[in-house]
């Protein structure tokens, strides 16, 4: 084909469309949710401002004694009495969970029968039983009960088996979430039982169970404040011993109220890490 054929190929093509000939897409006005916005924004504007206005919550009450003495050490309590709920808890609760994939048919029961009992009776009851035990075993040992079990070691006792029965729930739903496969593929490949748990099993399973987990984390915190009920001194038995003697319960109630909101805070941006971490390679984790 010569250069003259090209030029006439060129010249007889058709036209191109010119951008103006596009047809322009519009976007639908949405103006329902525009005013369903601006009427939720309007409502959290005059909740925000009668919080702020209203002399009822004596908010130069709460900043005296947000940082005080008494408040700091009940919330170190809480933190730790938290933190050590949570690794016996998983750690009882991890045990529970292989127990209940075993093929031992006596450890797979007691395993159900634990997370069936532990879970059906509220966690005050469980509390108060502990703290009444010395009236069904006065010694224990030749001890008095009411010397091993004090409030704090009753709070730690009730608050793990509580959280052992959830957290075995949490850890066995992880490990069911790897796919079997995978597992028939390490052992394929000769993998020792335990490195096929620690390469294959748990670092996926993990996946699952970090969401869960977090949650009872904030969870236990937050629980953490019915000890106050058998007169451990956390954050908000602390805030209940200022205001019977001080009357002042509402600015005292609200210190409480900003510590939790402020530790849970840090502790849901923990967990948000915690869970890109291991949802690394995933589609949840891009």
């Amino acid at each position: 084909m010569s250069s003259s054929d090209i030029t006439l190929v060129k010249a007889t093509a058709p036209d191109t469309p010119e951008p103006a000939d596009v047809p322009r897409i519009v976007p639908q006005r949405r103006l329902g949710q525009w005013a369903a916005a601006a009427v939720v924004l309007v409502l959290l504007g005059l909740a925000l401002t009668s919080v702020i206005r209203n002399k009822a919550f004596q908010w130069d009450v709460v900043a005296d004694y947000f940082t005080s003495d008494s408040v700091l050490r009940g919330l170190w309590l809480t933190l730790w009495l938290t933190a050590v709920v949570m690794a016996l808890g998983f750690a009882l609760g991890t045990l529970l969970a292989v127990f209940r994939l075993s093929a031992n048919p006596v450890l797979r029961a007691v395993s159900w029968g634990y997370v069936w009992l532990f879970r059906s009776i509220p966690i005050l009851v469980q509390l108060l039983l502990w703290f009444n035990i010395g009236a069904l075993y006065p010694r224990v040992l030749g001890v008095r009960t009411v010397d091993l079990f004090g409030p704090v070691t009753v709070a730690i006792i009730g608050l793990t088996l509580h959280e052992a029965a959830y957290a075995a729930e949490v850890v066995r739903g992880g490990i069911l979430s790897v796919g079997r496969g995978q597992i028939e593929a390490a052992q394929a490949l000769g993998l020792s039982r335990w490195r096929r748990w620690r390469r294959i099993v748990l670092p996926q399973a993990m996946r699952s169970i970090v969401p869960p987990a977090g949650n009872m984390l904030i969870g236990t915190l937050k629980g953490t404040s019915i000890v106050s009920v058998i007169a451990v001194q956390d954050l908000l038995y602390s805030t209940q011993l200022i205001y019977h003697q001080t009357y002042q319960v509402i600015p005292l109630l609200m210190v409480a109220t900003l510590w939790y909101t402020v530790v849970t805070s840090v502790l849901s941006v923990g967990q948000h890490y915690v869970e890109r971490h291991y949802a690394r390679g995933s589609e949840g984790g891009r």
